[in-house]
C-alpha cells in the first residue's frame, strides 16, 4: 500500500488530489493548519487527519513524529500548501507581504520537506511532487498568448519560480528521489474566485500523474496535464 502525505488538503487541488488518490488506492495522510476543517475533510474522504501548520517548525516537526509513529514511514510527500499572497501592485508591495508569500510557498516546502525525507527514505520508491504553477515559468509569463503572460503577481509568480528552481536541485541533490514539480494549470479554485476554465480534477492531472511515478519514472522534471512544462 502507498502512503502518500499531502499538505494544505482540506480543500480544492489538495482535497481532490486526496480524492483520487485514495481512489487509486493510496493511503492518504490529509494535513491541513486547521484542525476543524481537516478533520472534517479527511472524515469526508477515509483518510486520516494530520495537523500541520508549514510556516512552523514545532509544527512540522509534531507532524513527522505523528506518522513516524503511526505509519512508519510514507512513500509520497506533496508539497500543496500555498498561498497567493497580496494583490497590492508593485509598488505598494513591502517586506512583510513577500516574507508572508515565501514563508509559506517555498520555506514552507523546504521545511516540510527536510522533515519527512527521513520517513520518505523509508520507501522502496521516494516521491516527491511540489505543486508548483506556470506562473512560475519565465517561458510562460512572457508569452503573452498564454494567460500567465497576462497577469501581474510579482511575489506569486517570484515564489513559484523558486519552488521549481527548489525542485531541480532537489532532485540532483537526490538520485534516490523522485522529485518533480505539477502546474495545475488555470484551475477554478477560490485563489482566483473560481474564475479558472479547468476543474479541479482536470487541474489535479499532472499531480496525480506524478505522484504515481513508478521506480523508473522521471525526476527534475516540470508538467502540466498536457506533458513538460517550459522553464
Amino acid at each position: 500500500m502507498t502512503t502518500t502525505f499531502i499538505t494544505g488538503a482540506n480543500k480544492s487541488l489538495g482535497y481532490e488530489t486526496a480524492r483520487r488518490l485514495i481512489e487509486a488506492g493510496h493511503t492518504v495522510l490529509l494535513g491541513a493548519r486547521d484542525p476543524e476543517r481537516g478533520q472534517t475533510a479527511a472524515d469526508a474522504l477515509g483518510a486520516r487527519f494530520v495537523q500541520i501548520d508549514v510556516t512552523d517548525d514545532a509544527s512540522v516537526a509534531a507532524a513527522a513524529a505523528d506518522v513516524e509513529a503511526r505509519e512508519g514511514g510514507i512513500d509520497v510527500l506533496i508539497n500543496n500548501a500555498g498561498v497567493l499572497g497580496t494583490h497590492s501592485p508593485a509598488d505598494r508591495i513591502t517586506a512583510a507581504d513577500a516574507g508572508e508569500v515565501f514563508e509559506v510557498n517555498v520555506v514552507g516546502i523546504v521545511r516540510v520537506t527536510h522533515a519527512f525525507l527521513p520517513l520518505l527514505r523509508k520507501s522502496a520508491n521516494p516521491v516527491i511532487v511540489n505543486v508548483s504553477s506556470g506562473m512560475g515559468s519565465f517561458a510562460a509569463t512572457h508569452d503573452t498568448g498564454r494567460v500567465e503572460g497576462r497577469a501581474i503577481a510579482p511575489l506569486y509568480t517570484a515564489s513559484k519560480a523558486a519552488v521549481t528552481m527548489l525542485t531541480t536541485q532537489y532532485a540532483k541533490s537526490w538520485p534516490d528521489v523522485k522529485v518533480n514539480a505539477a502546474d495545475p494549470g488555470y484551475t477554478a479554485t477560490d485563489f482566483n474566485g473560481n474564475s479558472g476554465p479547468q476543474t479541479v480534477t482536470e487541474g489535479t492531472d499532472a499531480i496525480v500523474e506524478l505522484a504515481t511515478v513508478g521506480a523508473d519514472g522521471p525526476t527534475g522534471t516540470f508538467r502540466d496535464r498536457h506533458g513538460e512544462m517550459p522553464w
